[in-house]
């Protein structure tokens, strides 16, 4: 959910699938595919004598508005990289709905690329994506989070990369995740705190959908709003877990027709169901229908 003042207003995230910007014939097939939001990847998905063709790629992309209604991101390369000034021009030029910064370190790090927008007139609706892949991201969590609510801030989402963080970290892979989930949790606890978008990491293998699910099911249930994916594979299991169940939909309609009820207007607690509610449960309620509703159009 992205920070609003309307409890109700957010953008869908569930599948996030990522292709490498070199891969044109990936990038063609997306209008058939299902997912809420594609990456764009110019970074370490694409080889250095691929970077200019990919660019082009997303050039081609773009100009001819196969999106389809899902958010278009594009992941750019590190500022350290001689690729990152040909990727913001790029950015500049094609204005998709979001710009992913790799490599996240500090909050300066996401200011400077707000600032650099700002000062070369991108529109407001451009946003910034940060991937928590370093150790120091997870150590300033917060502080990246917080960038979403400075002025002029267009910080919108949080992206984990644990591939990388294990590189850096030397935690060895684990399919229950186990001395990653304080890391995860924190992201979460970060991107909640300041009204952001969390996104979990990739599952690396996508043949084998049974750890996939699992790790969907894991980071549903940890708050997450979606998952990055590599492969359209996994778009359907993540579109099921991240959405809300039957049991979830017909529970929050409930606690709607209480709290619309004639004389609920003044109260901020009542029972449904046999349990007390408040009124931020009504707030939840809303909002899960709205997602619920989203999802329905798309799909009709």
């Amino acid at each position: 959910m992205t920070m609003n003042s309307d409890p109700t207003a957010f953008a869908l995230r569930r599948s996030v699938l990522s292709l490498p910007a070199s891969n044109e014939r990936a990038i063609a097939k997306l209008g058939s595919l299902a997912m809420d939001a594609v990456i764009l990847d110019l970074e370490d998905a694409v080889a250095e004598e691929m970077k200019a063709a990919a660019r082009d790629n997303i050039r081609k992309f773009m100009a001819a508005g196969l999106a389809g209604g899902r958010e278009i991101i594009i992941r750019i390369n590190d500022a350290a990289s001689p690729h990152y000034q040909d990727d913001l021009a790029l950015v500049l030029e094609t204005q998709p709905n979001a710009v992913l910064l790799p490599k996240v370190r500090t909050s300066d790090d996401v200011l400077d690329l707000s600032l650099f927008l700002s000062e070369n007139d991108a529109p407001d609706m451009l946003r910034i994506w940060a991937m928590m892949e370093t150790p120091l991201a997870i150590l300033n969590a917060g502080s990246i989070a917080e960038t979403g609510r400075t002025r002029g801030g267009r910080l919108d989402c949080l992206v984990v990369g644990l591939n990388d963080l294990r590189k850096d970290t030397g935690v060895m892979p684990d399919p229950a995740r186990t001395y990653l989930v304080p890391w995860l949790m924190q992201v979460v606890l970060a991107g909640r705190g300041f009204g952001l978008s969390v996104i979990d990491s990739v599952s690396n293998d996508f043949r084998d959908l049974a750890p996939f699910e699992a790790e969907c099911a894991q980071g549903r249930a940890m708050g997450f709003d979606g998952k990055m994916l590599i492969h359209p594979a996994q778009i359907d299991a993540a579109n099921r877990h991240f959405q809300p169940s039957e049991s979830e939909i017909a529970d929050a309609r409930a606690i709607i027709d209480a709290f619309s009820a004639a004389g609920a207007a003044s109260l901020n607690a009542l029972s449904v169901g046999g349990r007390m509610v408040e009124r931020l449960h009504f707030q939840q309620a809303l909002a899960l229908i709205a997602k619920v509703d989203i999802i329905r159009a798309r799909s009709a």
